[in-house]
């Protein structure tokens, strides 16, 4: 597939704005942490934010032959207890379809348990959002559970589905060296 991470660039708050188009595509991606329309300034100061602090947070940028293609988060890191959360996955829409969604899951899966030594890496995810609930059990999410009606948007109430992959769970060839 060819996924690979960065540290995002200045550069690629410009892009990754573009990605969402509509206030229902923002609160998909990003809940509540930004306002429609995104701007690059609102991405940037986030990107500031996560640099500030310290360990507990990651940001990257997924590109495919220098091409940026994707964005995630690795949040909440907790050095103590070994686990983590997964943010903010958004794939640019002219790529979708290609497998960089899973991609980059397996990549932020391997990071998270191969590189910071995690036991359990959680998510949230829109219960109608299923292909990116079929992406995260394509690379060993399981559902645990449902949070009902936990945002509003316009006249309707959107519930999040709970994942988590644990380092005991993963598929076996999802570990590195195998």
């Amino acid at each position: 597939m060819g996924v690979s991470f960065r540290q995002p660039t200045d550069d690629d708050p410009e892009r990754i704005v573009g990605w969402t188009d509509s206030p229902a595509a923002l609160l998909q991606w990003a809940g509540s942490v930004f306002s429609f329309p995104l701007d690059a300034a609102q991405l940037r100061g986030h990107l500031d934010e996560i640099k500030d602090s310290g360990s507990t947070h990651r940001a990257y940028a997924a590109v495919v032959d220098g091409r940026l293609v994707g964005y995630l988060e690795l949040a909440d890191i907790d050095r103590e207890n070994r686990s983590a959360r997964v943010a903010r996955v958004i794939v640019d829409p002219a790529e979708r379809g290609n497998g960089y969604g899973t991609a980059m899951m397996r990549e932020v899966v391997r990071i998270g348990f191969d590189e910071l030594d995690l036991h359990r890496i959680g998510l949230r995810v829109f219960d109608f959002n299923e292909p990116a609930i079929e992406c995260y059990e394509t690379v060993g999410f399981v559902r645990e559970g449902v949070l009902r009606d936990v945002y509003r948007h316009g006249e309707e109430y959107w519930s999040l589905v709970t994942m988590r992959c644990l380092e005991t769970e993963r598929p076996s060839g999802e570990r590195s060296g195998f």
